[in-house]
């Protein structure tokens, strides 16, 4: 039986407690935030409740820990389980700056702790299905992607905007299905209606493999929108993050040799097993910790995603394209 923990039991803290009192094998003993209130919202899925995650760290001595506190937070908590030694998942980003990611990579080396990071959309199941069909070569080489990942302003936010909280979402799979780096960066941003960050992204990527990328993300959408579209020399992927649905529209013309032609084909929809990506990350995350292997999303991927995001702020800022 493994004992798990949780530091930061807010919204998806306690989406974090729900799933591991489900997970065979798992035993929830504790949780800590400083918001006392916070046990009365949970309770009945852990043992005992700390305002105090060194307490928590240092009485309870758990197999594994889950973070889940506000990003600027990341960095302290961070260094201090990994210096308890426990294997650590840090809810995405990684960290509020590119320092404090590195120095929370440092200390997983030093002493030789499992980091991973939570780019929950890597365990969404037709993500999965549609890196194994690029994978398996259904679309040829890739020409362009596009996310959109829009909804409405979260309150609870403050203190990242939608470049750091959201789009970091879609800079990972980018990387994930392309497998390759970025090399420049443009984007426009904008603040509308959030009180003091960014809440609005208009990004390009380009790839070092030519591919090119859009970014549309941000708060001010009434309805939630999640949707990826991948189009390439074989034809087009259409996924619904929110549905789990994956759909390819085929370019016949493709069948030919050397042809320079696009024509419409059939439609394929897929048949996707739903199930909730949270799940699949955790267990992913005990699994790790149980047979000491490596996770899918290292330290280093939250690192290089963060990385990319603060180009794409930079470039916002300066009003240019930045370059790798």
């Amino acid at each position: 039986m493994l004992r798990a923990a949780i530091i930061g039991v807010g919204n998806m803290g306690r989406n974090h407690a729900r799933v591991l009192s489900e997970i065979e094998g798992v035993e929830l003993v504790a949780v800590a935030d400083k918001h006392a209130e916070a046990n009365k919202n949970g309770k009945r899925y852990w043992k005992r409740f700390y305002t105090d995650y060194r307490k928590l760290i240092e009485n309870e001595r758990p197999d594994l820990i889950t973070l889940a506190v506000p990003t600027i937070h990341h960095h302290a908590i961070g260094l201090a389980v990994l210096k308890a030694r426990i294997p650590l998942l840090i809810e995405k980003p990684l960290a509020y700056t590119i320092s404090e990611a590195e120095e929370l990579i440092a200390a997983a080396h030093k002493h030789k702790t499992l980091l991973t990071v939570g780019h929950i959309e890597r365990f969404n199941p037709a993500v999965q299905e549609l890196q194994a069909r690029i994978k398996a070569g259904e679309l040829g080489r890739i020409y362009k992607v596009k996310a959109s990942r829009v909804g409405p302003i979260p309150p609870r936010i403050q203190d990242v905007g939608v470049v750091i909280d959201l789009a970091v979402h879609d800079i990972d799979v980018f990387r994930y299905l392309i497998g390759s780096e970025p090399v420049r960066v443009y984007a426009e941003t904008a603040q509308r209606l959030h009180s003091h960050k960014e809440d609005l992204l208009a990004g390009v990527i380009k790839f070092a493999d030519d591919t090119i990328a859009y970014l549309n993300v941000n708060w001010l959408t009434p309805t939630n929108i999640r949707q990826l579209t991948i189009t390439g020399e074989k034809g087009l992927f259409v996924l619904d993050y929110l549905d789990q649905r994956l759909q390819f529209y085929e370019n016949v013309a493709s069948q030919e040799e050397k042809s320079q032609h696009i024509v419409e084909g059939k439609m394929i929809r897929f048949k996707i097993a739903k199930r909730e990506p949270l799940r699949n990350e955790l267990e992913h995350f005990i699994d790790c910790v149980r047979k000491r292997t490596q996770p899918l999303v290292t330290g280093e991927d939250g690192k290089r995603v963060l990385e990319i995001a603060h180009m794409l702020l930079r470039s916002a800022k300066e009003g240019r394209v930045v370059h790798e």
